[in-house]
C-alpha cells in the first residue's frame, strides 16, 4: 500500500481538464472538487479471487475481490462489478425495459456466460443503469475496498452492433465520475481497442485477462504507463506475459473459474 501513489483527480473528469457529456461528444468543464484516490503499485504481486476470497499467498500486494466479499487487510483491493451485463442469478431484478432487446423483444445474451446485456444505447437509460452499479460501487467504497473493477466494457463487440463503443465509454464515464467521487480508482477491463481514449472515461489503471496470450500487453503498459494487472488462463499465455513483460507488470496465472485453494481445478501461478 505504501508504494501506491496517492494522486488527485477532478471528481468528475478522471485525468481530463473537462469532462464530455453522455454522447461522448461536447466537452465542458470539470467539477472542481478534488478527489484523491489511490492507484496500484507497479510491477506487484497480484491475485485475483472474484470467485471466492481466501488468505493471499505469501508475496501478494494486490488482489481482486467480488463487491460481495471484504477487502484483504492491508494489501491494495480492487472490487469487482458486473457493470455492463446482468448475471444470471440477477437478470430478474434489472427492470425488463433496461435488458438491451433485438428486434423480436429478445433479450441478448452473452451466451459465453449466459449474461444478459444491460441497454445502454440513450443517456436517459445509461443514467438509470449507472444508478444501480454505482450502487454497488458505494458497497466497495464503504467496505474499504481502493479501487473498482468494472467488467464487460466490451460488451458492444456482442451487441449485434445494438450499441457501440462511444456508448460504452459514455457510460463508463458515468461510473468513473462516481467512482472518483468516492475516492476509489477505477480499472479498465481488457477492450484494447478503447484504450486510447481511457483519459476521456477516466480510467486510471487496467485489470487485463491474457494480454500475454493475445500480445495485447504492450498496448495497456502504454496506455495506462504500465500499471497494469494482467490474470493469464493458460501455461503458455504466462510464459508470453512474463517473457515480454515480466519485469513490468503485475501478472498471475489462474484457473478460468477463479477457483480457490482446495477445489478441484484449482491453479495459481505468479512470477
Amino acid at each position: 500500500m505504501a508504494a501506491a501513489l496517492l494522486v488527485t483527480l477532478a471528481a468528475s473528469a478522471g485525468c481530463n481538464a473537462g469532462t464530455y457529456d453522455d454522447s461522448g461528444g461536447t466537452k465542458r468543464p470539470s467539477s472542481p472538487k478534488p478527489a484523491a484516490v489511490r492507484l496500484p503499485p507497479r510491477h506487484a504481486g497480484f491475485d485475483c479471487q472474484i470467485g471466492g476470497a481466501y488468505p493471499p499467498p505469501t508475496g501478494v500486494r494486490i488482489v481482486s475481490r467480488d463487491r460481495s466479499a471484504s477487502p484483504a487487510p492491508g494489501l491494495y483491493n480492487i472490487c469487482y462489478v458486473n457493470a455492463f451485463q446482468a448475471q444470471p442469478e440477477e437478470r430478474s431484478s434489472w427492470p425488463a425495459d433496461l435488458l438491451l432487446r433485438d428486434a423480436h423483444g429478445e433479450a441478448v445474451v452473452d451466451e459465453d456466460w449466459n449474461e444478459a446485456l444491460l441497454d445502454i444505447r440513450t443517456p436517459a437509460k445509461r443514467e438509470r443503469v449507472a444508478e444501480r452499479v454505482n450502487g454497488w460501487i458505494d458497497g466497495c467504497a464503504r467496505k474499504g475496498f481502493d479501487a473498482v473493477e468494472p467488467d464487460n466494457y466490451d460488451s458492444y463487440t456482442r451487441s449485434h452492433r445494438l450499441f457501440t463503443a462511444a456508448d460504452a465509454t459514455a457510460f463508463m464515464t458515468l461510473l468513473s465520475r462516481h467512482a472518483h467521487a468516492r475516492h476509489l480508482a477505477i480499472a479498465q477491463k481488457n477492450t484494447a481497442g478503447l484504450a486510447g481514449v481511457r483519459e476521456r472515461a477516466g480510467l486510471d489503471f487496467a485489470v487485463t485477462e491474457e494480454c500475454g496470450q493475445y500480445d495485447e500487453c504492450g498496448v495497456f503498459a502504454k496506455a495506462f504507463d504500465d500499471r497494469v494487472v494482467d490474470i493469464e488462463y493458460t501455461d503458455a499465455g504466462l510464459r508470453s506475459a512474463l517473457a515480454h513483460w515480466g519485469d513490468r507488470l503485475s501478472i498471475v496465472r489462474r484457473d478460468r473459474d477463479v477457483s480457490t485453494p482446495g477445489s478441484k481445478g484449482y491453479v495459481r501461478k505468479a512470477q
